[in-house]
């Protein structure tokens, strides 16, 4: 009979301790940061900036059958790789009435983010390639033509930073 009581303690001991630990768990996993999907934003472009959306000149062009890029000006709050001509620059997004998820096409498919629509005041990480022209060959709206003649970049990959 005492060994029974034995095996019970026993059983006892193991369920409070899985009980104890079980309880315990979330504190243990509390500090971690949450897993997420890895951004393709530091791993393409050759530029990775943070930056705030100043202004999106004009409305966008909302044909079904016209594809292109739109021309944004944006304040540079820091640079994570690479480098930009000053602290504003101007960014070039293919289709940018799309989400940057549905952007992509046959013609451009290696751009994206998680962006769903541009306003400005928005803050966005960004991986760009200087120099539009060297990567892109389409429309381009830019209503900043006459004001400003510098680089223009290719927004490869735009994330919301806010």
């Amino acid at each position: 009979m005492f060994t029974v009581f034995k095996k019970f303690n026993t059983v006892r001991k193991v369920v409070a301790i899985s009980v104890c630990f079980l309880a315990l768990l979330p504190c243990i996993c509390c500090g971690k940061p949450a897993a997420s999907v890895p951004s393709k934003v530091s791993q393409v472009g050759t530029t990775e900036v943070t930056a705030v959306l100043e202004e999106v000149r004009g409305e966008f062009v909302n044909r079904a059958n016209y594809d292109y890029a739109f021309v944004m000006k944006y304040k540079v709050t820091a640079v994570h790789r690479g480098s930009v001509e000053g602290d504003t620059i101007y960014v070039a997004h293919y289709n940018p009435q799309k989400p940057r998820s549905a952007a992509a096409d046959a013609r451009v498919p290696a751009i994206g983010g998680n962006v769903k629509r541009f306003r400005a005041g928005d803050v966005h990480r960004m991986a760009l390639k200087a120099r539009i022209d060297d990567y892109y060959m389409g429309g381009i709206i830019n209503r900043y033509f006459e004001e400003y003649k510098g680089v223009i970049y290719w927004a490869v990959w735009t994330d919301d930073a806010q």
